[in-house]
């Protein structure tokens, strides 16, 4: 209590006991899996590893390469941005190493009809170089090739540089200057010896040149890598840092998960996928997006779903089959492709939280960029899938390709939807960010009602948004902490006890007509 000395006139600032929440993010989407480089701007991180944040496709592209061969994840990430998404978490999984062999770099000429005259090739393996040609005025007496100055860069720095050396025999060759000097490179000069170069003034073009590495070297993937390490923030548990994330993705299990003589290592993929599962069981928060095994029919992918994965789970929603999209660096023969659907579904997830809400199912909605489907499914066979927890993605004529399943994986019927799960999530998550006042306050009648009145507003905003079922709010929830929450005992302890109840909003799954021939009453 303030104390008052003097008479006069005080004002004093009450805080209020109602706060209020703010819906917690739901489209954030994590990727997972293989990509055409690493971050290089980070040099905690130098291999790039770690999670990183990203919001368009062009940053991604600045960061990670773009798109590559042997590579999904870059596929899936545009996807997901074609699809609605704008923020999403990248978790690069090292599946190359590097070739071990010298960068080269063949010089261009000046006049094309002498092809490359210079070759450089770095002293260390998979060293990265750039090479500087800058001409030198030597006078108007020239007769012949002019010299010109080789320069050496390394890290955005000359580290080297050989002067008014030439093409042409003479103790100014480049070779004789370079060669055995420059602990950085090594040059052979290209040109027939015997050529005529007394026109010649520039041999080569100026300019500056980066030496090529040699490809990196494939290696295998194991499960322990996709599911990488908490503590060195690597893999799939590396996303534990990042709070924000509700959906994970892992669209590299085809090519870590094929084999040598092009069969798939289905105990890798159960693996992987019940390392996801795991890790968004134990953040609950965050749901993971599962891809079916490419390839399989209707009756092997209900076998595999029933007698080999047996995922049981309200975390991981499962889709089936692939999905066919433009080849963004394919030629003639190969424009079109394959590719696990996980990335657009997540994209689709985000634009119906966008749209109409994480409580509507995202379902019954087209995949943008999608051209066909691996499979096409009917009516009969997806209701040998659906009752399993496979989402099916069917084409459906004029009305497009769509996403044709809202379900999780769990077996109890109260987590069976999509949308239930992942609104209760941004439920949890609100109240357990947006109550964070109320720790260390003293746990009285005045505490009670002020987080009380806090959560209803909050739910009640829910219910007028259409995301509870019910005509009135005492239909749709309940917010209860009051005496009989909170004993005297509980309160000794230092705990505050709210129950709420909330009446999710569930798809309407099936949508049955009942018509009836109405007979007509002879009046």
């Amino acid at each position: 209590m303030p104390t008052y000395a003097a008479p006069g006139v005080y004002v004093e600032e009450v805080p209020s006991s109602q706060k209020s929440l703010s819906a917690a993010a739901t489209a954030i989407a994590a990727f997972v899996g293989f990509t055409a480089k690493a971050p290089s701007d980070d040099p905690a991180d130098p291999e790039g590893l770690q999670p990183r944040l990203v919001t368009s496709w062009t940053q991604f592209e600045q960061l990670y390469g773009g798109f590559a061969k042997g590579c999904m994840l870059p596929l899936s990430v545009y996807g997901y941005f074609q699809n609605g998404g704008n923020i999403a978490y990248i978790v690069r999984v090292p599946n190359t190493v590097p070739a071990g062999e010298p960068s080269q770099l063949a010089l261009p000429a000046a006049d094309r009809a002498l092809g490359t005259p210079l070759e450089i090739t770095s002293i260390e393996p998979d060293a990265e170089l750039s090479v500087a040609v800058e001409p030198v005025d030597s006078g108007e007496d020239q007769e012949g090739p002019a010299p010109f100055d080789l320069v050496i860069i390394e890290g955005g720095r000359e580290v080297e540089r050989f002067p008014s050396v030439t093409l042409t025999p003479g103790d100014d060759n480049v070779e004789k200057q370079v060669n055995g000097v420059s602990t950085k490179v090594k040059v052979k000069v290209l040109l027939d010896k015997g050529m005529d170069l007394s026109n010649a003034v520039d041999i080569l073009k100026p300019g500056v040149f980066s030496l090529e590495k040699a490809p990196p070297k494939p290696v295998p993937v194991t499960g322990k890598k996709f599911s990488g390490s908490e503590t060195a923030r690597t893999g799939i548990n590396g996303l534990s840092i990042a709070d924000e994330v509700t959906m994970v993705v892992v669209p590299d299990l085809v090519t870590a998960a094929t084999k040598e003589d092009g069969t798939l290592d289905l105990g890798l993929w159960k693996a992987v996928q019940t390392a996801l599962i795991g890790h968004c069981e134990l953040q609950g928060n965050r749901m993971a997006v599962l891809d079916s095994p490419p390839g399989m029919t209707v009756q092997q992918i209900k076998e595999w779903r029933s007698d080999v994965a047996m995922y049981d789970t309200q975390f991981a929603a499962f889709y089936y089959p692939w999905i066919k999209v433009e080849n963004p660096a394919g030629t003639n023969g190969d424009r079109e492709m394959y590719v696990p659907p996980s990335g657009h579904v997540a994209g689709v997830w985000a634009r119906t939280d966008e749209t109409r809400g994480v409580w509507k199912a995202p379902a019954n909605d087209t995949i943008r960029g999608c051209l066909d489907i691996e499979r096409p499914i009917t009516k009969n066979e997806q209701s040998l899938l659906n009752p399993i927890g496979i989402n099916c993605i069917r084409p459906f004529g004029t009305r497009g390709i769509r996403i044709w399943g809202a379900r999780t994986l769990s077996s109890d019927s109260d987590w069976r939807y999509i949308n239930v799960r992942r609104l209760f999530n941004m439920v949890e998550t609100t109240i357990l960010d947006g109550t964070q006042w109320a720790v260390f306050e003293p746990n009285d009648v005045k505490l009670w009602e002020g987080v009380s009145r806090t959560l209803t507003a909050f739910l009640n905003s829910l219910w007028t948004a259409g995301a509870l079922f019910g005509a009135t709010p005492d239909q749709a929830y309940y917010v209860k902490c009051d005496a009989e929450t909170n004993p005297p005992e509980s309160i000794d302890e230092g705990r505050l006890i709210v129950e709420v109840g909330l009446a999710p909003v569930k798809p309407a799954e099936f949508v049955i007509f009942r018509v009836s021939q109405q007979k007509q009453v002879a009046g």
